[in-house]
C-alpha cells in the first residue's frame, strides 16, 4: 500500500509471509536454451523499442543462439495486481526511460502489447502465441511449463527464477530494516551473488488493533505457524521462506498487535 492508501487504513501493518519471484515467460519455438535478458533490454522490449527477437541487443546477450526473425508480442496484466507492481518496480529500478515514461504501479499505462487478465490470462496468452513474452508469478510459469528468461542481476549474473534465488534476494536486508521495521521495502535488483532480481515479499495486511481477542490470538497462531513451520509447503508452491533474521523481525512486529477494549497484547500461539 502506498502512503495515500495507508492514510485510509491507519494502523495497518504489512507483515511479510514468504518471498515470491516474478518470472519473465516467453514462447520461442526452436530456442532450447534459456534466453538471457538484461534489465535495460527487458525494459526496452516492454517499451516497444525492441520489436523483434533477432534484435542485435538480444543477440549480444545470447551468443550461440540463432534467434528467429519474429516479432515480439508483449503480454501484460489488464487488472491491477501486486505482480504488475513488482515487475514495474524492477523496470523502474533498472531503466531511467521506463521510470520516466511509465513508472511503478499496480496498474500502469503500457506502451505496447496485448493485455490479459490475471496471471493465468498472461500465462495462457504467452503459451498459445509464438513470439510472445510476459510476466507471471513463478508458480504459473512452472505449472504451465513456460520457458523463463535468465535475468541479469546487480552482480552481473544471469539468474533463473527459483526458490533459492528468491531467498538470496532478501539476503542482507536486515540492516535496512532496523528496529520497529516498516516492511514496505523493495528488494528488486538486490545485490549479492545468486539473487534473482525480480523478487518481492508477499504480505498479510494486519490491523494493529483488533476487537475480538480470541480471533486475534487464533490469527496470530496461524501466522506464527506459517512462518516457523510452513516453509516446506511454501517451497512446494514455488515461494521462498523468509530468511531467519527477517522472520524473527516479523514475529516481533506481530507481537505489537493488540486486541480488545483494554488493548491486550497478542501472544502468538496462545
Amino acid at each position: 500500500m502506498n502512503e495515500e492508501e495507508m492514510s485510509k487504513a491507519p494502523g495497518v501493518l504489512h507483515l511479510p509471509t514468504v518471498l515470491g519471484a516474478v518470472a519473465v515467460a516467453y514462447n520461442l519455438p526452436g530456442v532450447s536454451q534459456p534466453v538471457r535478458l538484461s534489465g535495460e533490454v527487458l525494459a526496452d522490449i516492454f517499451l516497444g523499442r525492441i520489436k523483434r527477437w533477432n534484435d542485435p541487443r538480444i543477440a549480444q546477450l545470447n551468443p550461440g543462439i540463432n534467434f528467429p526473425s519474429r516479432d515480439i508480442l508483449v503480454v501484460y496484466r489488464t487488472d491491477g495486481s501486486g505482480t504488475t507492481y513488482v515487475f514495474t518496480d524492477y523496470l523502474s529500478a533498472v531503466s531511467p526511460a521506463w521510470k520516466q515514461q511509465v513508472g511503478t504501479g499496480k496498474s500502469v499505462r503500457w506502451p505496447t502489447g496485448l493485455g490479459a487478465k490475471g496471471n493465468e490470462g498472461v500465462a495462457g496468452q504467452v503459451r498459445q502465441t509464438e513470439g510472445a513474452i510476459g510476466y507471471v508469478e513463478l508458480a504459473y510459469a512452472k505449472q504451465t511449463n513456460l520457458s523463463t528468461a535468465a535475468v541479469q542481476n546487480a552482480a552481473g549474473e544471469f539468474v533463473q527464477p527459483s526458490v533459492e534465488a528468491t531467498t538470496a534476494a532478501a539476503a542482507g536486508i536486515a540492516d535496512k530494516l532496523g528496529p520497529n521495521p516498516d516492511f514496505r521495502i523493495s528488494i528488486v535488483n538486490a545485490g549479492g551473488s545468486g539473487a534473482y532480481p525480480i523478487a518481492s515479499w508477499t504480505y498479510l495486511l494486519v490491523p494493529s488493533q483488533l476487537q475480538a481477542c480470541a480471533k486475534a490470538r487464533a490469527l496470530a497462531g496461524v501466522i506464527e505457524w506459517s512462518l516457523t513451520h510452513g516453509g516446506e509447503q511454501a517451497r512446494q508452491l514455488h515461494y521462498a521462506p523468509l530468511p531467519e533474521h527477517v522472520r524473527d523481525q516479523v514475529l516481533g512486529r506481530l507481537r505489537t498487535v493488540t486486541c480488545g477494549p483494554s488493548r491486550e497484547p497478542i501472544v502468538a500461539g496462545e
